[in-house]
């Protein structure tokens, strides 16, 4: 056998190592429409460039423009979408925890960009993740502006994959949200989760696994399996949320002092993050119920109260700070969009002689040296 032979027996494709590029192109044509629905007229050149181009010339109109910009994943709750085979939903989890983390300063979301790393491409999951990450971004009012698909074969298993995202935001200097503006007698209004959000899944699932709860379980505390359940999209709060803050300007007495947007770390650590040093946040918990997947968690797992306070959110996704002038108005206009908000607590000045131990109370959180909060009460029944 010659050796232009011996090469072309033992010839090695980029096909056999395991990446399929006519798979990739076939998901792209499938992704398009969803992907372009997003665009409006800034963004420039439209789909399928090597970067994303965005037009700010608005920002022209601005005295000072701050651009804010997030980056996230949804973490192990990809593990439940894929034993499901369901994969529509995901893109939900993803945008919301980006576009949230932006609009916590009072920024509205511009343009997002997504990243996908599966074993191996097959086209229609990843049209179906992308559409979820198309259709959460139309609801938080941001363009998907580009992204990337990547085959890691060898890395992850065919059936496996993760995402992640990032986002570029735009606020005015002058009506930036935070610490800086949150004050001793301000309102906090909890605004309700639409389940456990994308935060904790390792511990319930380690939960559920323990129980040997399978996920076509039906449980009738939901009124549909343990699956869909755990499967549920995070709620979504940009546009509630900028429009909350629109309604109550900032620069008046009675406005939005600051957001929180309740993740990795639970209510209290995520509250604290937006409080100066020397506030001290009073949340009541009998404001609200457990939902139950929450209740579930806690009495399958044995799960202590503070355990789960620290890693999941308890049925709250996000919060805002407010002037005591403007709760009220705050709490009935976002009920009015359909978004289920309630007075959780108030913010006071911090005693110097109070008492900072036990689990019920947090100083400061992810490097934050802010204010504090104490959770006091008993959930409502």
């Amino acid at each position: 056998m010659t050796n232009a032979s011996q090469e072309s027996a033992t010839a090695i494709t980029y096909a056999s190592a395991g990446v399929d590029t006519e798979a990739g192109d076939r998901a792209v044509e499938l992704m398009k429409e969803a992907v372009k629905a997003t665009h409006g007229p800034s963004v420039v050149g439209g789909f399928g460039g090597f970067a994303g181009l965005y037009d700010v010339s608005k920002l022209l109109t601005y005295k000072k423009p701050y651009l804010a910009t997030s980056t996230d994943g949804v973490g192990t709750k990809v593990a439940i979408a894929q034993a499901m085979d369901i994969h529509d939903t995901i893109g939900f989890d993803l945008v919301g925890m980006v576009v949230d983390d932006i609009v916590v300063v009072g920024a509205e979301p511009l343009f997002m960009t997504d990243y996908i790393a599966t074993g191996k491409v097959v086209p229609e999951r990843v049209a179906d993740i992308v559409r979820g990450i198309a259709s959460a971004c139309t609801v938080a009012g941001t363009a998907l502006v580009g992204g990337e698909t990547a085959e890691h074969p060898g890395l992850l298993a065919p059936d496996e994959y993760d995402v992640a995202g990032a986002c570029t935001g735009v606020v005015e200097a002058e009506l930036l949200l935070g610490p800086a503006r949150v004050r001793a007698g301000d309102v906090i209004i909890g605004m309700a989760s639409s389940g456990l959000h994308s935060n904790g899944y390792s511990l319930v699932r380690r939960v559920i696994n323990h129980a040997g709860w399978a996920l076509d379980r039906q449980v009738s505390e939901f009124g549909r399996t343990l699956g869909e359940e755990l499967l549920e999209p995070t709620r979504v709060y940009a546009a509630d949320c900028l429009d909350l803050a629109r309604f109550l300007p900032v620069t008046q007495e009675a406005a939005v002092h600051g957001f929180s947007h309740v993740t990795g770390g639970g209510l209290a650590a995520n509250l604290a993050r937006v409080l100066p040093q020397g506030l001290l946040a009073t949340v009541d918990r009998s404001t609200w119920s457990l939902p139950a997947i929450f209740s579930l968690v806690s009495q399958l797992g044995n799960v202590p109260l503070a355990d789960l306070e620290r890693t999941l959110n308890l049925g709250v996704g996000m919060v805002a700070v407010v002037s005591a002038g403007a709760a009220d108005a705050a709490v009935e206009r976002l009920n009015a969009r359909g978004l289920p908000s309630w007075v959780m607590g108030t913010v006071t000045a911090e005693a110097s002689h109070a008492d900072r131990s036990g689990s019920d109370y947090t100083q400061g959180a992810k490097g934050v040296d802010g204010g504090a909060v104490r959770l006091v009460g008993d959930y409502a029944l």
